[in-house]
């Protein structure tokens, strides 16, 4: 056996990624690519535990970004309404549903290119409340200004989602209106706040292996590594740039989806990786094997914040299948997860 398809890296292991190696891991075999994630994973989590995380869009449409994939960008013509930053009493009621359910974090998004402080604040309670429930909490709110971290690590954050979304190279084609490097600078002032990072991406866009590749080696060579690592397969949303590309480019190979995660799970072994948006497309047999690969996080609920996802009863009755449990709301934390 060579040593690609050795077992990798556990915690207590951890190194320095080039996009060399990670290409290297894209091109193995299947069954080694398969066989190498599932004994990473097994080496730093229950391998059939999945924590459950709900996703609110607290504030919906309007964004000023160009980002190409996105149904919320004002520069789009997606049909989406604009709307007013929700009522808390309205999050709560949802947050307690989504415990109901069985979810153990609670995320909260808003289609902002950040916050203003006067609708900081009013995030910052809904964090509150939320985190008085007993749940984890994460927000998405674009990027953050000098001691906004600050006032949501005070108000009990737990997690802060700001996705990379694709490697620097391809990135002008998704996004004009910030930079690859202004995500970089609110995920440092989110770590500096002493808050978990939730950071990602989406595949699927249009993009070569070697980007793919490119946004594993940039998420896997943060320091520290992301808590949760989101894996989106692009959605293609009538009246966004990028779906009319990948209309014409042809949609992503469900097994290379499957790659990706392995390689997710292969180069960042103590982070939850979560299958995301997408999940609804992919279907049991696609997911059963993600799940192989390493993924061990989900969005639970009916949908994400203006995407359909598979309702609760579809991913209770898979997880029966699967013979796979619920992780608890403190359930077990590698490296600061």
């Amino acid at each position: 056996m060579n040593d690609m398809t050795q077992p990798a890296m556990t915690a207590a292991a951890q190194k320095r990624w080039s996009q060399a190696e990670v290409e290297a891991l894209y091109a193995l075999p299947f069954n080694d690519l398969m066989f190498q994630a599932q004994s990473v994973h097994r080496a730093n989590f229950d391998a059939n535990a999945i924590q459950l995380s709900t996703l609110l869009s607290i504030k919906t449409g309007g964004c000023s970004e160009d980002c190409g994939y996105c149904s919320q960008s004002a520069r789009h013509e997606t049909g989406l309404e604009r709307e007013k930053l929700i009522d808390i009493a309205e999050v709560v009621a949802t947050a307690k549903a989504a415990k109901a359910a069985g979810a153990t974090r609670f995320c909260m998004g808003a289609a902002w290119r950040g916050p203003k402080e006067k609708d900081l604040g009013a995030v910052t309670e809904m964090v509150r409340e939320v985190k008085a429930l007993g749940l984890e909490t994460c927000v998405t709110l674009g990027m953050l200004k000098p001691g906004q971290a600050e006032q949501l690590k005070d108000a009990g954050l737990d997690y802060y989602n700001h996705n990379l979304d694709t490697a620097s190279e391809f990135y002008g084609q998704v996004i004009t209106t910030h930079t690859h490097n202004d995500r970089l600078d609110t995920l440092a002032q989110v770590r500096d706040a002493g808050i978990h990072v939730c950071c990602g991406g989406i595949v699927g866009m249009g993009e070569s292996r070697r980007v793919r590749a490119g946004l594993i080696l940039e998420l896997a060579n943060l320091d520290p590594q992301p808590e949760s690592v989101p894996i989106n397969m692009l959605v293609k949303v009538p009246g966004t740039p990028l779906a009319d590309i990948v209309e014409k480019s042809g949609d992503l190979d469900p097994l290379e989806f499957v790659r990706t995660i392995a390689v997710a799970r292969i180069t960042m072994p103590t982070s939850h990786v979560r299958l995301s948006a997408g999940r609804q497309e992919l279907g049991e047999g696609v997911q059963a094997l993600c799940f192989l690969a390493g993924a061990n996080s989900i969005f639970y609920g009916d949908k994400l914040l203006t995407t359909g996802n598979p309702d609760v009863s579809a991913d209770t009755a898979l997880f029966a299948k699967l013979g796979l449990k619920t992780e608890p709301v403190q359930g077990r934390r590698c490296a600061g997860h």
